[in-house]
């Protein structure tokens, strides 16, 4: 049965209303840039007014934050079978990173966030409001939880502590316009060096090479 909508355009579900506007919302990012989209072309690329936009999204850091979480998620999906075939902490946090910020950077939405003229947008949206950390945690304390049955993890390190180192390195990452791919050996051996030792125990470490 076909969906019913309110006045031909958006969906009467809020969930898939909401949905359809940050559709709409990722095609102007495209086309304009974050810093030059306007709440008004948002609309227009939706076909519906500024005040139905308003309706579903407060504002536009609201609209903006809610699009970074689904597209987030989207890759966590993809990112936890990934990492669901490494046996220890160290392979999943190693190549999860790399993966991820591999991903994030070729991400539409995400590069043209962590872009360096959007870096105080970035800042504002992704860091102090505790987006990044939320969704950080969201991804790894289900593999952080599982690492600790396993006695990989270091007893004085707290989900919310590694979670949250987690997400300061991933964007660092994500925002160096040096990156080269998910092979580049320099990028390993900086997560293998520094980043592995603070969150495993020694033995799991050492074990690792790190």
């Amino acid at each position: 049965m076909a969906r019913r909508r309110t006045g031909s355009v958006l969906s009467e579900n809020p969930d898939e209303a909401r949905g359809q506007i940050l559709e709409a919302a990722e095609r102007t990012f495209e086309r304009y840039g974050v810093a030059k989209t306007t709440m008004d072309d948002i609309a227009k690329e939706a076909n519906i007014s500024r005040p139905t936009v308003y309706r579903y999204f407060s504002d536009r850091d609201t609209l903006i934050t809610s699009l970074i979480e689904v597209r987030s998620r989207r890759l966590f999906t993809k990112a936890r079978a990934f990492l669901r075939r490494r046996d220890t902490f160290a392979d999943q946090i190693v190549d999860g990173l790399i993966y991820l910020v591999d991903r994030g950077r070729k991400d539409p939405v995400v590069r043209l966030i962590v872009s360096p003229e959007h870096m105080d947008l970035a800042t504002a949206l992704v860091g102090s409001s505790g987006l990044a950390a939320r969704l950080t945690e969201e991804m790894w304390g289900p593999l952080i939880d599982e690492a600790r049955d396993r006695g990989e993890v270091r007893a004085d390190r707290t989900n919310a502590e590694i979670c949250q180192w987690i997400a300061l390195v991933e964007l660092v990452l994500v925002g160096r316009m040096d990156f080269g791919s998910d092979e580049d050996p320099e990028h390993r051996r900086m997560l293998t060096n520094f980043l592995v030792p603070g969150i495993l125990t020694p033995e799991a470490a050492a074990a690792y090479g790190a």
